[in-house]
């Protein structure tokens, strides 16, 4: 399980995929995972459709990765997927008897399918009460996700990170943190984080920007801030996708090496399915 690979006193190296979306060839993906074997990741994670929409191939592909790669799988799993405990149940005990024993237990966002009214009324409210289920009916190895700029819904950071510490002891084995660029709120939410008590281990989630038009979308989604050095190079290259591409990637290595010598657990890449994006950070 993933939770045993902390203490090897070496940092993991993870990657994360997403099922391909309905009417497009699923084969890509198992092609790009036979590429990604030869990487050698600690575990691959794979992501869990808003609603349960892709939640067949899901599985499938963690199965995949567990069974047929050799690699530990992390199956996401959100709160707003799931009707009742016994969905859970059924779900938990098709992971575990195929080999599956990781999971990430996420709140999720609000599907585009779902009104306002069902949301609100989701089984499970919170990860941290999901985590307590999970935890109740099988041995997985439990992962939990952080937000070392503060999750857009939290009033401050001290508020959300009194959260995190619930969440934790429900029985979160180690973190994922959201992705970020400034390595300095990192680390100041690394320190909040230890100060609560909270110890177990927190993998910084790393992304390269590959396209200007992806620019949008990461700080739309996720609230992200850019970093002046960062900022310029997107706006040098923004009509030359190679040359962006090649400054991005330099700047996520000189961030890696950074937290790598500031003794981090691991570093997480967000490898959009994107075999040279991990490649590259490989080497």
């Amino acid at each position: 399980m993933i939770k045993d690979l902390f203490h090897k006193n070496r940092p993991t190296y993870s990657l994360e995929v997403f099922p391909p979306k309905k009417d497009t060839d699923v084969s890509v993906i198992y092609d790009a995972l036979d590429e990604f074997k030869a990487l050698h990741p600690s575990f691959i994670s794979v992501t869990y459709g808003a609603g349960g929409n892709t939640a067949e191939n899901t599985f499938a592909i963690a199965s995949y990765i567990q069974n047929q790669c050799g690699i530990e799988a992390l199956t996401h799993l959100t709160c707003a997927a799931i009707p009742d405990k016994l969905f859970l149940t059924n779900f938990l005990t098709n992971l575990y008897r195929n080999g599956i024993h990781n999971l990430l237990a996420l709140r999720g966002d609000q599907p585009l399918w779902m009104s306002d009214e069902q949301f609100a009324a989701r089984y499970y409210e919170h990860a941290s009460d999901l985590v307590k289920d999970v935890r109740e009916a099988y041995p997985f190895s439990v992962a939990g996700a952080c937000y070392p700029e503060i999750h857009q819904e939290a009033a401050g950071l001290d508020e959300d990170i009194a959260n995190l510490k619930i969440k934790v002891e429900e029985g979160v084995d180690f973190l994922i943190t959201q992705l970020f660029y400034d390595n300095e709120t990192f680390y100041h939410f690394l320190d909040k984080v230890r100060g609560v008590g909270i110890e177990v281990p927190v993998l910084p989630g790393l992304m390269p920007i590959t396209s200007f038009g992806q620019v949008k979308n990461i700080v739309g989604l996720s609230g992200t801030k850019i970093p002046k050095e960062l900022a310029e190079a997107i706006e040098k290259y923004k009509d030359n996708p190679a040359d962006l591409k090649k400054a991005s990637l330099a700047y996520t290595k000189k961030q890696m090496e950074d937290l790598l010598s500031h003794g981090v657990d691991g570093i997480h890449l967000y490898s959009m399915n994107k075999v040279e994006i991990a490649k590259a950070v490989y080497e």
